[in-house]
């Protein structure tokens, strides 16, 4: 698999410059809007399915999933105002284990659930690190800020960039966002990263930082071309062979997501479910998060990559209701 997937990002590296990015753009969603929504009947609808004898999870399935974030925001006001009671806390009260896991991340905010999933993988002996490179390395700047907001809001009222985290840098959501490209600064930043790595006897790890946590995704697509120009190798190939540990693994992962999120995110989805054992918090997490950003993309990078339908692969990888909906939120292949 290792040589597949590393091609992706290793190779065409002159066709990145006029792809489009995750981390500026999210339009390529499996879940819309719902046309002619009308909040009252889908209160009523998740009423009668929980409400009555025994759970009626179809239902559960078929609302929460076919709805938008922003539909279910008001599903979930409108029940709490009818119920007296939160949404979230009558799917914990009826659904347990993965199942309720997917439908109360779906019900919840995405900066507030992306926060909870910071929060959690920092919890406890020892520190998910992989989870944290994930989400800093493929949220956009505007998904961090609301992140951080969340956190301000429910949690602790000190900064959120003050937690000891990887690499607090790539935290802040300060990457320019500027589309134009400055082919000089390229070639400055290119030479930088070389002579702070592979030319130097200790790699200057302050300098990777600083370069690839703040230039814009169009400056630094031109970055990787300059650098490979200069070294022969790619950035992230620079990177493995001069760094070790989470801050290797981070700033591959940023290098990744900024040649091509959906892909990075494809990889993750099938490392999730190769192997014994299927990581359901990473399927659930990814197919949250992403189902009305870039599920589309995620979806195509992941048939070219492993040559297979990511529906398909669900279908052998997971069953029950928590199976049916992550089905639903991927959809099946046009």
């Amino acid at each position: 698999m290792k040589a597949v997937t590393l091609s992706v990002f290793q190779d065409d590296l002159d066709l990145l410059l006029d792809n489009p990015s995750s981390l500026t753009s999210s339009a390529r969603g499996t879940v819309k809007d719902k046309a002619n929504f009308k909040v009252d009947e889908d209160v009523s609808a998740l009423r009668k399915a929980i409400e009555g004898l025994g759970t009626t999870e179809k239902t559960l399935i078929d609302v929460l999933t076919q709805r938008s974030s922003a539909q279910r925001q008001l599903i979930a006001k409108a029940y709490e105002k009818a119920t007296g009671r939160t949404l979230i806390d009558d799917l914990k009260g009826d659904t347990r284990g993965d199942f309720e896991d997917v439908l109360v991340a779906l019900v919840t905010p995405p900066a507030l659930y992306d926060c909870q999933e910071v929060i959690k993988a920092m919890k406890g002996a020892g520190t998910t690190e992989s989870t944290l490179t994930e989400i800093f390395a493929s949220r956009s700047n505007k998904q961090i800020r609301e992140l951080s907001e969340a956190y301000l809001a429910t949690y602790f009222k000190v900064s959120f960039f003050s937690l000891r985290l990887t690499n607090p840098s790539s935290l802040q959501g300060k990457r320019d966002e500027t589309t134009s490209v400055d082919a000089a600064k390229a070639k400055a930043d290119a030479k930088a990263l070389y002579e702070a790595g592979e030319k130097k006897w200790g790699t200057d790890e302050g300098k990777f930082i600083d370069i690839l946590c703040h230039r814009s995704v169009p400056q630094l697509r031109q970055t990787l071309i300059e650098y490979k120009n200069i070294s022969k190798k790619t950035l992230q190939e620079s990177i493995k062979s001069e760094m070790s540990g989470n801050l290797e693994k981070l700033l591959v992962a940023v290098v990744k997501c900024v040649q091509n999120v959906p892909a990075y995110l494809a990889e993750r989805l099938f490392k999730s479910m190769k192997g014994a054992g299927t990581t359901e918090c990473t399927l659930t997490r990814i197919f949250v998060s992403r189902s009305e950003i870039d599920l589309i993309d995620i979806k195509v990078e992941y048939k070219k990559l492993f040559g297979c339908s990511l529906y398909s692969q669900l279908e052998s990888e997971v069953s029950g209701d928590y199976g049916k909906t992550l089905k639903c939120l991927c959809g099946q292949d046009e």
